[in-house]
């Protein structure tokens, strides 16, 4: 399985490492809003250095600093999720799905991941962006409002089929709103010439 591959099996998958290293860890927080902050940083054009991601880790997860430093698998996992996170928002195949869990989950629990999901990229995003959110064209503005609303959406009616296909399709308006505002922030790297230029 490469480490692009988006099927289904394999986005549920990365959710389940996820929630395995935050349990063993006794994380407090939820995997999805971390895997949103990160993601939230580096679509406003962010790039974070390895101490500083793993300093992130380590508050949101409510660990001690030390923690990273402590345990080779969750230093290791982290690193490769940073990597792994950048590749797939800048994969021409516009392959990046948010860490969500997969419908084997009950719908709540599935909305509770989404909401933490984007209250995370909207808390990564205002901190990387700051006021230059402001400047950013219409719909972006837009999309961030939406954004902001779907935050605060909360599972109260009985689900239904319905409340399925209405969360099938938010997830994938905040999968490609995501991808927006990456293509906003992160002008199109130039290709990397083959000899080096000296400055």
């Amino acid at each position: 399985m490469s480490e692009t591959d988006t099927t289904g099996a394999a986005r549920a998958a990365a959710f389940e490492r996820w929630a395995n290293m935050f349990t063993a860890h006794k994380a407090f927080s939820h995997p999805s809003e971390l895997h949103g902050v990160l993601c939230g940083r580096l679509a406003a054009g962010a790039r974070i250095d390895e101490s500083e991601w793993l300093a992130m880790v380590c508050e949101h997860m409510g660990l001690p600093e030390t923690a990273t430093g402590e345990s080779d698998d969750l230093r290791e996992f982290m690193q490769a999720a940073y990597d792994q996170t950048l590749a797939l928002l800048k994969a021409a195949d516009m392959s990046f799905h948010p860490l969500l869990p997969d419908d084997d989950y009950a719908i709540d629990q599935r909305l509770e991941a989404l909401t933490s999901w984007v209250r995370g990229f909207l808390e990564g995003m205002a901190l990387s962006a700051g006021e230059s959110l402001g400047q950013a064209p219409d719909e972006i503005r837009e999309l961030i409002e939406d954004m902001v609303a779907i935050s605060q959406v909360s599972e109260d009616e009985e689900p239904d089929d319905e409340s399925e296909h209405q969360l099938i399709e938010i997830v994938e308006y905040v999968r490609l709103g995501a991808l927006a505002v990456f293509t906003e922030f992160n002008p199109p790297e130039k290709p990397a010439a083959d000899t080096p230029t000296l400055h």
